[in-house]
């Protein structure tokens, strides 16, 4: 069973190498209502939209502003057929007033400003989301509502797509542990993180016999537990720093340098298992690259917001959370790795060819991310 679990991640690799190449497909939603009036603005990501409705009549791979344009209407009755509100014991009927475009850090978005008036003044805001849930599982909204003064943040998943907000506020544990399970979800699916880090943990199961001679399996659990206590602890603290810095305002970076040598760093890491030059020492590698990492960390806490009244307990949370993220798959990796460790199927499959395909995968997403090319098509591309 392990075996089999082990063999599927290359296949799964290789399925999903455009959806990995980029950031996961979030939209931004700003929802103000005051008495009857709401007004939203709904960034959404135009490859999303692409990808939804075909908007590359040319084909060309670029999404113009006039093929924009041209679906307009098309593009305003899709997005509105998967957003409601309602109000005072009804839905608010909502119109796109305008189309703009804008650049987040991981392309180009549409901009709609839509109006509406809702039945009544009184009651909680209702808000039912749902845009791309049918085509993408990963897809998130990043929600900030004002209902009559009291602000509110969520993230919106299939599983939390329906809302009501009132005019109090969302308390301060309710944030904190929402960034906490943002924290967790955001290394989940942070492909290019989780490969760095396995990237590392992979020799923690194995010694050498000699500097150049041949890897067996490591004689104690304790032995491999001391090598990923030590990757992972430089990695957090490492990540920490930046991430902190970065949330805070304190540093910046262009986010295609950061996410090119992110990718650059998972080249590394897996090169280094086949061509070792760093062997008894790669906690020093898991903090210089961790650093690194932080700043791509940063930038999707950047996207989610951080609350200003809030501001160092959702930055808690949200590390918090991708540490225990990161725990998880530690405990998930260690105890399969280590009782494969004896076989040929880890030392030469896994941990070599696994190192290898690896390389591969990381040296598209850089190519990709340095040269700003696509070079696989598909959700989530």
């Amino acid at each position: 069973m392990m075996m089999r679990t082990l063999l599927l991640l290359p296949l799964l690799f290789c399925l999903h190498l455009s959806a990995w190449a980029h950031k996961a497909s979030d939209s931004y939603l700003v929802v103000q209502a005051t008495g009857t009036t709401v007004t939203v603005q709904w960034d959404i990501a135009v490859r999303d939209i692409d990808f939804a409705l075909g908007l590359d009549q040319d084909g060309s791979g670029d999404i113009t502003w006039g093929e924009l344009r041209t679906r307009q209407a098309d593009m305003a009755a899709w997005a509105l057929s998967r957003l409601e509100l309602t109000r005072g014991g009804g839905v608010c009927p909502l119109q796109v007033q305008q189309l703009q475009v804008d650049e987040h850090t991981d392309g180009a978005f549409a901009v709609l400003q839509i109006a509406g008036t809702c039945p009544g003044a009184a009651g909680p805001l209702g808000l039912q989301y749902r845009l791309l849930f049918d085509l993408d599982g990963l897809h998130r909204g990043l929600l900030r509502a004002t209902v009559d003064g009291g602000t509110h943040t969520a993230v919106l998943s299939p599983t939390s797509g329906a809302l009501q907000f009132g005019a109090d506020g969302i308390s301060r544990l309710a944030q904190f542990k929402q960034y906490l399970f943002e924290g967790v979800w955001h290394i989940w699916i942070g492909f290019d993180h989780i490969l760095f880090l396995l990237a590392l943990l992979l020799p923690a199961v194995l010694a050498r016999t000699s500097p150049q001679g041949q890897w067996r399996g490591a004689e104690r659990f304790g032995l491999a537990w001391k090598e990923v206590l030590w990757v992972v602890t430089s990695f957090t603290v490492a990540h920490s720093i930046t991430l902190s810095l970065a949330a805070l305002g304190l540093v910046s970076l262009p986010s295609r340098l950061v996410e090119s040598a992110i990718a650059l760093s998972v080249v590394l890491a897996a090169a280094n298992n086949v061509w070792p030059v760093v062997e008894g020492r790669r906690w020093v590698v898991a903090f210089c690259f961790g650093l690194i990492h932080g700043f791509g960390f940063a930038s999707v806490l950047a996207e989610l917001g951080l609350p200003t009244d809030a501001l160092a307990l959702s930055l808690l949370g949200f590390n918090l959370g991708v540490e225990t993220g990161q725990l998880a798959i530690v405990a998930v990796f260690l105890p399969v790795a280590f009782a494969l460790r004896h076989t040929a199927f880890y030392r030469k499959g896994v941990f070599v060819g696994g190192s290898l395909l690896t390389m591969l995968v990381a040296a598209l997403w850089l190519v990709e991310r340095v040269f700003d090319l696509k070079l696989f098509t598909g959700a989530g591309g």
